[in-house]
């Protein structure tokens, strides 16, 4: 999430309370999640399994919960629970606002574009020009859409990232961690019915220019979909997933997260993607392997039982 203007690091040590060393002048540009920095980033760190990528990271501005080298440049803010401390800033710059209308007073509709009935537009959404948005579509709040897009009905746009904080010390295991980023989808884009997009944890999950959507897909948090991608009914794609430019996915693909698929792939229906793929290539099974080197392995899965009876054959003529 990108602060509308540069905050001081000062300000922000204050607001949570935190100790701060290193570059105590710094100008804080936005929050994101380590998957996500950038210079300027406010991140937080809370297990040491993750402190020197955290530290080593893009990030600027470091909410950690122990006194360390600090990198050139860089300002660590050290507090008791990191975790907290990012989830009040989320909820200062970024706070849930109810919207009781259908089309919210602080959204932007474009030109052209046509709004069918029961659908709901969030508040601080931009929807672009000559789009369809068909009955019972919902688009969360700061989603950006752009021009010539038609969703179909019943899809959810912009719902929270299916993210949790699991903490075993706390009478609640697994605390939310609250959403602030957005959807935005380009130009010329479809988008099934039934289909849900869930929002970034603090960036934007992104469909390209001219990507195609069948119903009931599933696209995770901070997952980066590029331009002309097709993607058939019922597949699955979960968090910080990157799909080059022409992937396509057909009927019922899973995709485990943080991984990526390059340019020009097909993945077959029904397969399992649990790594990066390269691109420019076809695949399919679960786990998924190349198209062709699967196939053959399903022709000698087939002849077990023979070679098998072949191997131990039940007359012996003895």
């Amino acid at each position: 999430m990108k602060f509308e203007k540069p905050v001081p690091v000062e300000w922000i040590a204050s607001f949570i309370n935190a100790s701060l060393s290193g570059n105590k002048i710094g100008l804080v540009t936005g929050i994101n999640e380590l998957h996500k920095v950038r210079e300027g980033d406010i991140v937080f760190v809370d297990h040491p399994k993750y402190y020197e990528k955290c530290l080593q990271s893009a990030a600027t501005f470091i909410i950690i919960n122990k006194e360390t080298e600090i990198p050139d440049g860089k300002a660590l803010l050290v507090v008791d629970d990191p975790f907290e401390s990012y989830l009040k800033l989320v909820n200062h710059f970024r706070p849930f606002e109810p919207s009781m209308k259908m089309i919210s007073d602080k959204s932007t509709v474009g030109k052209d574009t046509v709004i069918m009935p029961n659908s709901y537009i969030g508040n601080h959404v931009t929807i672009g020009n000559h789009c369809i948005i068909y009955p019972n579509v919902t688009i969360m709040d700061h989603c950006i859409i752009g021009d010539h897009v038609i969703i179909q009905p019943g899809t959810v746009i912009g719902s929270d990232a299916f993210y949790y904080n699991k903490k075993t010390n706390r009478d609640v295991h697994y605390k939310k961690m609250n959403s602030c980023g957005r959807v935005v989808i380009d130009d010329y884009v479809e988008i099934g019915a039934g289909c849900t997009i869930d929002r970034g944890v603090s960036d934007d999950t992104f469909i390209g220019a001219g990507t195609k959507i069948d119903n009931q897909v599933h696209i995770g948090h901070d997952t980066i979909i590029k331009s002309n991608c097709l993607l058939a009914a019922q597949v699955g794609i979960a968090g910080v997933v990157t799909l080059e430019e022409n992937v396509v996915l057909w009927g019922q693909v899973g995709i485990n997260k943080t991984l990526t698929i390059g340019k020009d792939a097909i993945v077959f229906a029904q397969s399992g993607v649990a790594g990066t793929l390269e691109g420019g290539k076809s695949y399919f099974g679960s786990p998924v392997d190349e198209a062709r080197t699967k196939m053959k392995e399903l022709v000698w899965v087939k002849r077990i039982p023979e070679i098998w009876e072949n191997l131990n054959p039940r007359d012996q003529g003895v």
